[in-house]
């Protein structure tokens, strides 16, 4: 199926016109469920799992349509606030996903997604909300969509001094959206991405360096607007350590991930989500980096035991619960 459709096993791409009849054959052949997703709502999800009652807002764009009450379901139930800008000509996005072992294959038709405007972000009544928050996080993908947004977010995190973070999403982004991303960096605290993603980042920038923790390191130390924050870059490596460079600082930390059997792994989708959103949520409660690593690793040891990006009910609570 990944020959049929032009894809490469592990691939995370934008769907092309004749990749458009994957969605279905997924659906009518291949037995596929249809879950909530989206990068950055599942990280609000993860996060308003480990935090407070009413702890996350998201925004973001969707379709007048079933998918987009499947959405906002899945958000009520595990008690993430959405304000959606809803587009009346094109539908919710959807991503296809071919899982084969514990790879998956990724293809996402971003239909309304891409069609986020920032007049919606700028409505008082939105704006009131974002004033009010304590952390941002963007998804790297959003940089396809629309930067105003991003940059709003980011120059009032700055003015205010919040943490502003950005997930870098996927490989695309860094070699696709290069100028995009170049815009945002310098407003981030807090970097992540796996090693794909930090080699891509480094190629298309035609930074040098022998090692991810050499390339985790240089991104640490890119220009930066709020000096009275470090940068901090965070870079999973699936089974291997996850890695963590600080601005100004030589060493970079190593933190082995959470062992898990083989077989208890259902698959990996939306595993770097759920570790954005556990280290966010220790983010929110004024935790050390070692602990939001920690929370981070427990809640995508968590999310690999679903399916799809989800975490497990009843809740689980960290520090009590494996």
């Amino acid at each position: 199926m990944i020959q049929q459709y032009g894809m490469k096993l592990d691939d995370t791409v934008l769907a092309e016109p004749h990749q458009l009849g994957l969605y279905d054959d997924l659906i009518n052949n291949r037995d596929a469920k249809t879950v909530a997703g989206g990068g950055a709502q599942n990280t609000a999800r993860g996060a308003q799992y480990m935090l407070p009652p009413n702890s996350t807002l998201y925004i973001g764009c969707v379709g007048n349509d079933e998918y987009a009450n499947t959405l906002r379901e899945a958000c009520k139930k595990e008690g993430v606030h959405v304000e959606y800008r809803v587009d009346e000509k094109a539908p919710t996005g959807r991503c296809g996903v071919i899982i084969t072992g514990h790879h998956r294959t990724m293809c996402t038709d971003l239909a309304a997604a891409n069609e986020y405007k920032v007049d919606h972000l700028k409505q008082p009544h939105i704006w009131k909300m974002v004033e009010a928050s304590k952390v941002y996080y963007v998804g790297g993908y959003h940089l396809t969509v629309c930067v105003p947004a991003a940059m709003a977010l980011a120059e009032h995190a700055a003015a205010t001094n919040k943490p502003f973070l950005l997930g870098l999403s996927a490989g695309f982004i860094p070699q696709f959206f290069k100028d995009q991303l170049a815009q945002v960096l310098p407003y981030t605290d807090y970097v992540f991405g796996n090693e794909n993603e930090a080699k891509t980042w480094a190629e298309t920038n035609s930074v040098s360096a022998d090692s991810i923790p050499e390339i985790a390191k240089k991104l640490a130390n890119t220009d930066k607007v709020n000096q009275k924050r470090q940068r901090t870059v965070i870079i999973t490596q699936g089974t291997e350590p996850t890695l963590i460079a600080v601005q100004g600082q030589d060493k970079v930390q190593e933190y082995p991930v959470l062992a898990i059997d083989d077989s208890k792994i259902v698959d990996t989708l939306g595993a770097g989500d759920a570790f954005a959103a556990g280290f966010l949520a220790g983010i929110v409660s004024d935790d050390s980096i070692e602990d939001c690593v920690k929370k981070g690793q427990w809640l995508a040891k968590l999310n690999i035991q679903e399916f799809g990006p989800a975490y497990p009910y009843p809740k689980k609570t960290y520090g009590q619960d494996e």
